[in-house]
């Protein structure tokens, strides 16, 4: 997807995408749409760019075995060691002078 895209052009080719995967697969929309746990309107939504809720959209895809595109959406954002060395805390107390006796 191309991200200059307007978001009903992103929405319609995701929709596409769903449709395409769905008739690979060899499922009418209304096989999906019970396989998902959906109304059939929700899939139909999906497909036309509409849109649904996210949780129809997560069931859509689990039914399609597609829920690693959900992966894409948010990938596990990972720190660097330089990033931890960066961000280390701010000192909580101060050191002792040396040669001053413990107290």
């Amino acid at each position: 997807m191309n991200l200059e895209k307007t978001a009903e052009e992103m929405e319609g080719a995701f929709g596409q995408q769903l449709r395409d995967l769905r008739l690979r697969r060899n499922i009418n929309q209304r096989q999906l749409a019970e396989r998902a746990g959906v109304a059939l309107n929700a899939v139909k939504n999906l497909e036309s760019g509409k849109g649904a809720t996210l949780a129809s959209l997560v069931k859509v895809l689990r039914a399609l075995e597609r829920a690693d595109w959900l992966a894409t959406l948010a990938p596990t954002v990972a720190i660097s060691p330089l990033q931890m060395l960066k961000a280390k805390q701010a000192r909580q107390r101060a050191s002792r002078p040396k040669g001053t006796p413990h107290v």
